[in-house]
């Protein structure tokens, strides 16, 4: 198949791959159902964590960046907490407001309900209209409730002042998701914490976690090996007997 201008004087594409019409029937080019490979996302390294949050102004930013990344919350679920979500005595949280209008119940860690903790008592304003946690704190909008593009536009400030090149809402909350499955939390666990409804956007921090393949990988060579060494011992004795 010759194209003018380009030097191609092939089709590239193997005999017998399957093809698929584009644009529908009108149209007779055919487009060859090649899977274009998918980019791993990118995740904090624990350094970068180390310097994103000292670079946090207030115990707010604190609470709502521990939240994802010590939680696993997106953004949109972030400011849709609520007071009495949290149960500190349990050391769990209640996402009211989840993708899709889904809900559940996670476990939080110690430092999240620390930084929680610190922002309702030194720096909420009292009698609020409002029953969720995180608010606006200066300005004519102060005791409003943060706005997802607020916890967006505060973590971005926060990124430049850290001098990371980055740490949106989404890589951190895929950098808390990452180490908990790297630290050996099943898969289904994970799937739950992320309150992912179908097991396969979890599957993607099978790829994230390095140091969990790695060891699935030894483990499942030691048994190889294992295998190999006793061939190698039966080898002498099948001799004995040839076909």
């Amino acid at each position: 198949m010759a194209r003018g201008g380009t030097g191609l004087v092939a089709n590239p594409v193997p005999r017998g791959l399957a093809t698929r019409r584009e644009g529908g029937a009108k149209k007779s080019r055919s487009v060859p159902l090649v899977k274009v490979p998918r980019t791993l996302p990118k995740v904090l390294a624990p350094a970068e964590v180390g310097r994103l949050l000292p670079a946090l102004r207030t115990h707010r930013d604190r609470a709502m960046v521990t939240a994802m990344v010590l939680v696993g919350l997106r953004r949109c679920e972030v400011p849709g907490l609520r007071l009495g979500d949290t149960w500190a005595g349990e050391r769990r949280t209640f996402v009211a407001e989840g993708k899709g209008g889904h809900q559940r119940v996670v476990p939080v860690s110690g430092r999240f309900l620390t930084s929680l903790g610190d922002y309702l008592h030194d720096e909420r304003p009292k009698d609020l209209s409002t029953d969720r946690v995180l608010v606006v704190l200066k300005g004519p909008r102060r005791g409003e409730p943060l706005s997802a593009e607020g916890v967006g536009e505060v973590l971005s400030a926060a990124r430049v002042r850290a001098g990371l090149e980055h740490a949106t809402c989404h890589e951190l909350r895929r950098t808390c998701l990452t180490r908990l499955r790297g630290a050996g939390m099943a898969l289904e666990a994970v799937q739950a914490q992320a309150g992912h409804r179908s097991i396969e956007p979890t599957r993607v921090y099978l790829h994230l976690t390095n140091d969990w393949l790695a060891g699935q990988y030894r483990k499942a060579s030691a048994l190889i090996g294992a295998d190999q060494a006793a061939l190698a011992q039966l080898l002498p004795i099948q001799e004995l007997f040839p076909r």
